[in-house]
């Protein structure tokens, strides 16, 4: 997978390159630059580290690892945070540009990253996320590279406020309307219903909102749009006229073809999917190999998230896989808020997940 987050301790992750939140002057500094040194052999790597002398904020350095799991760091400084106004961002973004080129510069297939600034210098965490989301998203569309964020707990861990926010409320209302549907019945088939809903339509027609300012107050109930037209399909009679040796020797397309139709459609190259997707070139290469491909459930949303699909198309994609989507799963509910927003960034999406204990997409 070629963008990875992690809980750990960066100091033990293996990776060709660690990069280091170093401090400007060489001594050693506190939080992650403490723990590197004291990992890779503190007297040994300061020793290098006077060679390189003062390192501007942005810029990059290299040394050897030592006692590390890897083969080099590249140490970065990032900016000290006052309020935002003094070029702290652009400071931030070059850290990861930086350490990234650097890193492809020593051929690395590997880069490991803690989220650069967020301790002791005060950088806002879910700002600093952003920024390394997006230079990492940035390099991986050009270069073949392993990159990893490390980050120690899930506290650290910040995504803006606002999305939390929204996705919580999403999970809820759904939440809210199982158990509606549970005690009441919505008078549709749960077929239908599960239809509707991964569609992003209202379970049951009459979407409602609960009035929490008036907690004795009933939910009040509007009436929705109608409903579209369902697609046409087989007719009864058609399916009854077949045998089933008929209809199994003339089975719908495989997951794999059906994803070859999409991405032909979407005008898309091949390493642009993969990459969008977070898959690594390898296996892109075996699922274009095989036609019956049977993918994992992260990697076949991976793509539809690459492809841009909405919920009707990424299920039916899905389907092809016999993998199915379910209002009561978290990883599901997350996918489709996304998808129903229209929120493909799947590095985004693949920190939300992480954020609420779920697999990241790709593989």
């Amino acid at each position: 997978m070629p963008f990875q987050i992690v809980r750990n301790d960066l100091t033990k992750v293996r990776a060709d390159v660690i990069v280091n939140t170093a401090n400007p002057y060489p001594v050693v500094g506190s939080g992650t630059d403490s723990a590197v040194y004291h990992a890779a052999g503190e007297q040994q790597l300061l020793a290098e580290r006077k060679k390189i002398g003062r390192i501007a904020p942005g810029q990059v350095a290299v040394t050897p690892a030592f006692n590390l799991p890897a083969d080099y760091v590249i140490h970065t400084v990032g900016p000290a945070w006052e309020d935002g106004n003094h070029g702290e961002r652009d400071i931030l973004h070059s850290c990861y540009e930086k350490s990234l080129a650097k890193a492809a510069e020593l051929k690395a297939e590997s880069i490991a990253f803690p989220l650069i600034a967020t301790g002791v210098y005060g950088f806002p965490r879910d700002e600093a996320l952003s920024i390394a989301l997006a230079e990492i998203g940035r390099f991986l569309l050009t270069h073949d590279m392993n990159v990893i964020l490390v980050v120690f707990d899930r506290k650290a861990f910040e995504l803006s406020g606002r999305l939390v926010g929204a996705i919580d409320e999403f999970i809820d209302d759904h939440g809210v309307q199982l158990a509606r549907e549970a005690e009441y019945g919505s008078g549709m088939s749960r077929l239908e219903r599960r239809r509707r809903e991964m569609a992003g339509m209202p379970a049951d027609n009459r979407p409602f909102r609960r009035k929490t300012d008036f907690p004795d107050e009933e939910a009040v109930f509007f009436d929705s749009a109608p409903e579209p037209a369902a697609p046409k399909c087989a007719s009864i009679p058609d399916i009854e006229s077949k045998s089933l040796d008929d209809m199994l020797q003339n089975t719908g397309d495989t997951f794999q073809q059906k994803l070859f139709q999409l991405i032909d459609a979407s005008g898309m190259d091949d390493v642009t999917v993969y990459k969008k997707a977070n898959i690594d070139r390898k296996v892109f290469s075996r699922i274009r190999c095989r036609e019956d491909y049977r993918p994992k459930k992260r990697t076949a949303v991976a793509f539809a998230i690459a492809l841009q699909l909405d919920m009707p198309t990424m299920l039916d994609l899905l389907s092809r896989a016999e993998i199915a989507f379910s209002p009561s799963n978290k990883f599901d509910l997350i996918i489709t808020y996304f998808v129903t927003h229209g929120i493909y960034d799947i590095f985004e999406i693949n920190a939300a997940l992480f954020k609420y204990g779920q697999p990241i997409l790709g593989e």
